[in-house]
């Protein structure tokens, strides 16, 4: 079973291809964009010793050669001495502008590589093959690419659309449960910002997700694809409604860079808690009922994820600080943070109006509760 959404970007259309079995099917669906039958593709080493074979194998059914290049995992990979050396060795393989790149791993891959797509001949194409929740709902779909700074996450890309992406849902099975539900603060963001009947969905089906059930999984990346590709295909490159897209985001980037991008904190799960601080505030603002982020707390719980700053192990900055380093993020527009509250579930919008002393009074109040 396989579905197809579609992103429909004038002269940059692609579709998004989900369910399980993509792997052995790899060669067939990516045939088509070739020049010549051959791909470069970049991994890590989590990813290539589970699941790399299976990708040459797919590739080598539709007589596709490859060669492969494996960089270590982790957040610390999405920086520039990896994104150097992965730009030369496409340069050592002879990479042609009419060639293809396949980024093969999870969201740190997917930026590095699609970036290094981007600059590298001025531009050549790549494919998205996402191996994390995360990756297949968010980071795979929409064309954004870059690494970190020592200043600030993704702070350094281009806006580069992928040729293809192809997310392979029985992949899923071998993330690690912390690794699905850092993929799921992604996933239930999507109900939030926009489809209170998805979040609804969610309250009832995500569990059943967790545990492995592929038609619960497929629906969860289909339906958070879809609200994406339609918000891309409106604002592409973050001029608007992209924006909500960062929902969580301002709150989570502060506490990843608190946090030293490490272990200490996923991703996915600094959207988690970021997205329960963005409806407290929205709260004490009174732009939407307390009732909203009690139940996405009890939701998020639920799922057993993190949800506040004392599920966060080891020190935190003080609030002042935590601000700070919102400042630094790259959606702040004339000095001024950009946040995105919402006025209930589903209704999430785009501010730069936000009221900082609650913003500060509900972070001293959650680093008080550690």
């Amino acid at each position: 079973m396989m579905e197809t959404v579609h992103v429909g970007l004038a002269g940059r259309e692609y579709d998004i291809h989900i369910g399980p079995g993509l792997l052995a099917r790899s060669g067939e669906l990516i045939r088509p964009l070739l020049k010549r039958p051959r791909v470069a593709i970049v991994s890590d080493e989590n990813v290539a010793a589970l699941h790399l074979d299976a990708l040459k194998s797919g590739l080598q059914a539709a007589e596709i050669e490859s060669v492969s290049l494996t960089l270590p995992a982790g957040e610390s990979t999405k920086g520039w001495p990896q994104f150097t050396r992965t730009v030369e060795w496409l340069l050592e393989q002879k990479i042609e502008r009419n060639d293809v790149v396949i980024a093969f791993g999870g969201g740190v891959i997917g930026d590095l590589v699609g970036f290094a797509s981007a600059v590298l001949r001025r531009g050549v194409r790549f494919v998205q093959i996402p191996t994390s929740l995360l990756a297949q709902v968010d980071s795979s779909v929409g064309g954004k690419t870059g690494i970190n700074a020592p200043q600030g996450k993704n702070l350094i890309g281009a806006f580069h659309q992928p040729s293809l992406v192809l997310a392979d849902t029985a992949v899923l099975g071998t993330l690690t449960e912390r690794d699905f539900l850092a993929g799921y603060g992604e996933v239930v963001k999507y109900g939030l910002l926009g489809d209170f009947e998805f979040f609804q969905w969610l309250e009832a089906n995500a569990s059943c997700a967790a545990s492995g059930d592929m038609d619960a999984r497929i629906y969860a990346v289909k339906r958070s694809v879809q609200m994406k590709a339609g918000i891309v295909e409106r604002d592409e490159t973050e001029q608007g409604d992209r924006a909500l897209l960062n929902l969580g985001h301002t709150f989570c980037h502060a506490l990843e860079a608190a946090t030293g991008y490490s272990d200490r904190l996923l991703h996915g799960e600094g959207v988690a808690i970021g997205c329960a601080l963005a409806f407290e505030v929205s709260a004490r603002m009174g732009l939407c009922s307390q009732e909203d982020p009690s139940r996405l707390r009890a939701h998020l719980r639920d799922m057993k994820m993190k949800v506040d700053l004392s599920d966060i192990e080891g020190e935190l900055p003080d609030a002042d600080a935590l601000i700070a380093l919102m400042g630094q993020d790259k959606k702040v527009v004339d000095g001024k943070i950009r946040f995105i509250m919402a006025r209930g579930i589903g209704q999430a919008f785009v501010t730069q109006d936000v009221d900082m002393t609650i913003v500060r009074t509900v972070l001293q109040q959650a680093l008080d509760a550690r």
